[in-house]
């Protein structure tokens, strides 16, 4: 789960003035951008979706779409710090453009290959790896950016429009690509997600979007020991390390969720796309009715209580449920609910570092912050297949071993042990949840931080 836009057509008239400013042609360009975002994802959503389908139909496995999903998602992670230093030196309208290139020519690659009948799973491992990798520029460059355009009160509703383009393409794209799976085929679908692409690059280009002062660039070490910096700015100050740890917890469950989720449902309704659809488009109609609360709301005063309480119930109406759930209507709604909170946590979360972190180290920092909240989701992708196919899904068939114990809870036969690390990892997201509490350096970590307007930098980097 990530960000990737960036906006505003105003001049660089003084840093003060812009973290204010809040006039019609800052929120025209956002506007722009936006709806760009939405197209690209939208389109990017649909070739997931029927990519996802042509491998379960080839391999019926879930160790299969959790590789793919592994190799997509690890060199985001694995990339980010380093990302985070060059973000801080480059010019981050071009840096974004460039992600959203290499995710074209990712495109053009599995196209390419799908029309001449050469694809196989493993260029899917490849062509997502280049991808993934190029992911990891775009979130701290959009952090970093969105700081100097918009006044600190607006933070959290920025993060929730945003959230609102992630989720409003996945409202449609999964029900729509089920439907021209049939008609237009996975090349016409890939087909469309090029043209959304162009659309969202030229987007972008209509807006400019202000730099940091060259004054205020702090000065350039070498790639490894600035890599190091964001996590010894985080080390330093156990508050944001805390958060971020929460989230470190967090993302190990909620990746059992999100990577068997197709095969749990195709699993249980005897690979039924429409089903599957449906179930995603309520999870994407749940972020964006998240998002645009968060949007008009702003979140909660205390931003941590948006953090914990959002990952409470998203752990237990949301994973939790969708594991007890054996209908389409239960599945809609836990994955509807699961979603909902997400565009408030991340959007607290986003608010209390935007608020804290000095703009001219946020692309480290946010780089560094992100890959301490995902490190561990990489590892549920693989664990979470592996489990499934030769532990949990075999354990909860008839006279599987567990199939006595607890069919009744989740039933029995394909799908139910998926069903059943649901259940199990939406408890242990409740527990981290709560338990979070118990620590005041993240109970109180907004009295606890400094704004960063006030404090007074002493973590400069020597020349």
């Amino acid at each position: 789960m990530t960000y990737s836009a960036d906006l505003f057509m105003v001049d660089r008239i003084g840093e003060d003035s812009l973290m204010h400013k809040t006039g019609s042609r800052v929120m025209l360009s956002f506007t722009i951008v936006w709806i760009g975002q939405v197209f690209s994802l939208l389109g990017t959503s649909m070739t997931s979706f029927a990519l996802a389908i042509w491998a379960w139909q080839i391999s019926g496995r879930a160790t299969t779409l959790a590789l793919i999903s592994f190799f997509s998602f690890a060199p985001t992670v694995l990339v980010s710090p380093f990302a985070g230093v060059l973000v801080d030196r480059w010019n981050r309208k071009l840096t974004m453009m460039l992600s959203d290139l290499a995710a074209g020519l990712s495109t053009v690659a599995t196209l390419s290959l799908f029309a001449l009948g050469r694809l196989q799973i493993w260029h899917l491992f490849v062509t997502g790896a280049f991808t993934g990798a190029f992911q990891a520029f775009q979130f701290p460059a959009y952090s970093a950016a969105v700081t100097m355009m918009i006044p600190r009160q607006q933070y959290a509703r920025a993060s929730g429009m945003l959230s609102m383009a992630q989720f409003a393409s996945g409202v449609f794209a999964p029900i729509v690509a089920a439907l021209l799976i049939d008609v237009i085929g996975i090349g016409g679908i890939m087909t469309v997600d090029l043209i959304s692409l162009l659309v969202a690059i030229l987007f972008l280009l209509l807006v400019r979007i202000p730099e940091l002062d060259a004054t205020k660039r702090q000065g350039q070490m070498n790639i490894l020991k600035e890599s190091a910096y964001g996590f010894q700015y985080i080390y330093k100050r156990s508050s944001l390390l805390g958060l971020q740890l929460v989230l470190f917890f967090c993302n190990l469950f909620s990746g059992v969720t999100y990577t068997l989720l197709n095969p749990m449902i195709l699993s249980r309704t005897d690979n039924d796309k429409i089903v599957l659809g449906s179930v995603q488009s309520a999870g994407a109609i749940g972020g964006v009715a998240g998002g645009l609360l968060l949007s008009v709301w702003g979140g909660p005063k205390r931003k941590v209580h948006g953090i914990l309480i959002g990952m409470l119930l998203s752990s237990l109406l949301g994973q939790l449920l969708l594991g007890l759930g054996r209908t389409v209507h239960v599945w809609a709604l836990a994955s509807f609910l699961s979603v909902f909170f997400i565009p408030i946590i991340n959007g607290s979360n986003q608010a209390i570092w935007q608020s804290k972190v000095p703009p001219d180290v946020q692309g480290r920092v946010f780089a560094t912050r992100r890959l301490i909240a995902q490190m561990t989701t990489p590892a549920a992708m693989l664990l979470s297949g592996v489990l499934a196919d030769n532990f949990f899904e075999p354990a909860m068939r008839l006279r599987g071993g567990l199939d006595v114990t607890l069919g009744w809870l989740v039933g029995t036969g394909p799908g139910a042990g998926i069903a059943l690390m649901n259940v199990v990892a939406g408890i242990l997201g409740a527990v981290v949840s709560v338990g979070s509490y118990a620590f005041h350096m993240i109970r109180k970590a907004e009295d606890i931080l400094p704004d960063h307007e006030k404090a007074v930098h002493a973590d400069i980097l020597p020349s």
